[in-house]
């Protein structure tokens, strides 16, 4: 009995010296970290603890991690933050992105891909966001934002149509009642040439409190001037997504035979315009793409437009959007930057995208594939590369949520060294 009684107390005296060697919840071991926000581009170890980043320094000691992440040879990263998706999954077969079969499940495509953050872009308008919220926000791992459509009842398809459902008041009175969630105003999908919509989407944020508009310009015929809405209707801080898309119903940023970016469109980017990727499933070509990239005018976010649609298409995913402007020749450091601190800015939530002391702990670990890939857009124009980041490991609030390779020791968190330890955190408190 004494003999039992003696190996209990040495084996819980053994547990609570590894409860209390073990500092963190995680560390992350010599990955290069790309941190545009805190101007960090270098090997650089982290240490996550109680959901939150609790060190970033040249060298931390494992055995202080109940968890270690070799990123060795690996970058590390925010999480990435995708501004253009849509996520109002449901069953209803003819409302296309609202409640339909257009939206997708966020955290089934987004942890893979090192994303812990995304906007849905206007799937929903104040009359059906609480839907929405209750379905698909308060359900997901994900962190799910939104902007809010400015047609009363989201993207139902033929619904954009109609601009007496655009009302500027109830989209403002709901975004302020959900201000924690709803980001912006969305405006998508209207054809005709008609100022009305813009500047509706436009008087809502401003109502809301002065948050964003984000502008799908539609189309009409003859096209809408995209200098107008620059620097006429839009305020700075408004973001015009589909920035390099070519469709004969919208003029757009680069002039095909100058084969230049409108210099009107450096004036909007000087005034404070927001060019956002949104890359969709016929809304991105090279054609634009490469000779704006090219003299150095790259995109301020980049995002996906993700829906059932795209995914399947030219588009895939964030990282295979990513991996375009890197073979265009964004630097690597610009396209995190595009992908992380920048979005956050855009939306007003500066606290995330980024690595700082006291941040959620949302973390990507991307791996740099070589060989040979070729990249396409929606006209079948193909690039190839040597190289394309692939999503490692995901960190959502602390905690891994995606391991593709297992590099993470041990793969998943001992539960009685974590209880021990939060015992004797408990204690220390008290």
């Amino acid at each position: 009995m004494q003999k039992a009684i003696f190996l209990l107390l040495t084996l819980s005296g053994m547990l609570f010296q590894v409860s209390m060697a073990q500092s963190y919840d995680i560390v992350i071991k010599g990955g290069h970290v790309i941190d545009p926000k805190n101007d960090i581009d270098a090997v650089t170890d982290i240490a996550i603890d109680n959901g939150k980043i609790a060190l970033v320094a040249k060298s931390i000691d494992p055995k202080q991690g109940v968890q270690v992440v070799d990123a060795t040879g690996m970058y590390v990263t925010p999480g990435l933050i995708d501004i253009h998706t849509h996520d109002f999954y449901g069953t209803e077969p003819d409302h296309a992105y609202e409640n339909g079969n257009g939206g997708i499940v966020p955290d089934g495509f987004t942890f893979r891909n090192g994303v812990t953050t995304v906007v849905d872009a206007g799937s929903s308008g104040w009359r059906t966001f609480p839907t929405f919220k209750a379905q698909t926000i308060d359900q997901s791992k994900t962190r799910v934002l939104a902007f809010l459509n400015i047609v009363g009842e989201g993207m139902r398809g033929g619904y954009e149509q109609n601009v007496n459902d655009m009302d500027p008041k109830m989209t403002a009175l709901v975004a302020r009642k959900y201000k924690d969630i709803i980001v912006g105003i969305k405006l998508a999908h209207y054809d005709g040439h008609d100022w009305t919509p813009a500047d509706r989407a436009v008087e809502a944020g401003t109502l809301a409190g002065g948050i964003p508009a984000m502008i799908d310009f539609g189309g009409s015929n003859p096209p809408m001037s995209i200098e107008e809405l620059f620097l006429k209707h839009l305020r700075p801080g408004d973001i015009f997504t589909h920035c390099f898309g070519q469709l004969g119903t919208r003029e757009y940023i680069v002039d095909l035979q100058t084969n230049k970016v409108k210099p009107f469109v450096y004036e909007a980017r000087k005034r404070g315009i927001i060019f956002d990727v949104g890359y969709g499933g016929i809304s991105f070509a090279y054609s634009q793409a490469i000779p704006a990239v090219k003299e150095g005018f790259f995109p301020n976010s980049i995002s996906t437009d993700l829906h059932s649609g795209s995914m399947n298409e030219a588009m895939k995913d964030m990282l295979t959007c990513m991996n375009k402007f890197l073979a265009m020749g964004m630097p690597l450091h610009d396209v995190v930057q595009a992908s992380t601190s920048n979005p956050a800015k855009e939306i007003k939530h500066e606290e995330l995208g980024n690595l700082s002391v006291g941040s959620d702990a949302d973390v990507a670990v991307l791996n740099m594939r070589e060989g040979k890939f070729g990249l396409f857009d929606y006209t079948g124009y193909k690039i190839t590369t040597n190289q394309k980041l692939e999503c490692e490991l995901t960190i959502r609030a602390g905690k891994i949520v995606y391991d593709l390779d297992g590099i993470a020791t041990p793969v998943y968190p001992p539960k009685v060294v974590t209880k021990n330890k939060q015992a004797a955190l408990k204690a220390e408190d008290h």
